[in-house]
């Protein structure tokens, strides 16, 4: 086996640069590193038990309590909120969906994502004949550091609702890789 000792290796034209055949095994000596661009941050949280009480009429901050995944320490399980950590900024996928046991007909039930409390992105409801109802939201959103992004939902069902738990409520989001 020969070694080959160079600072840089580019590729003859175009962009592109093979390493090793098909079924090749390429490996790093003991103490290499190597870098891969991951979707980093990312969040993922759902409420481990029912939202209750959320009045007629009103929007709130639906909090998801209980921490799936969290890369950057970024979601806070009490406010229900992400916030973009320094260095960070870029394009954000971002996801959310509620699951409430609002009986009779609502008016309205809607989800939203905000940045810094400005709506962003707003999506209604879907009832279901049991008094059920759902609403699911998705974004990709371009984000600096210190922006802090919530999911609320609003209902006008003429009464309180809960916000389901056992993963029918939650939020996540991730770094898109640019």
């Amino acid at each position: 086996m020969a070694t080959l000792f160079v600072d840089k290796v580019d590729p003859q034209s175009g962009t592109s640069l093979e390493i090793g055949s098909s079924g090749d095994t390429i490996a790093l000596g003991s103490g290499v590193t190597q870098t891969i661009a991951v979707n980093t941050p990312a969040w993922s949280a759902k409420r481990g038990s029912a939202q209750t009480g959320v009045a007629n009429s009103s929007a709130v901050t639906v909090v998801c309590d209980t921490e799936e995944l969290d890369t950057d320490n970024a979601y806070s399980t009490s406010t229900g909120e992400f916030t973009v950590p320094s260095g960070k900024a870029g394009k954000y996928m971002v996801g959310a969906s509620f699951r409430s046991n609002a009986s009779g007909s609502a008016t309205r039930l809607a989800c939203f994502l905000t940045v810094g409390g400005t709506i962003i992105r707003q999506t209604n409801f879907n009832q279901n004949s049991n008094g059920e109802s759902s609403s699911t939201i998705h974004a990709v959103l371009d984000l600096s550091a210190g922006n802090v992004v919530a999911f609320k939902m609003f209902q006008d069902s003429g009464s309180s609702v809960n916000l389901e738990a056992d993963g029918k409520t939650y939020f996540y989001g991730y770094k898109i890789i640019e």
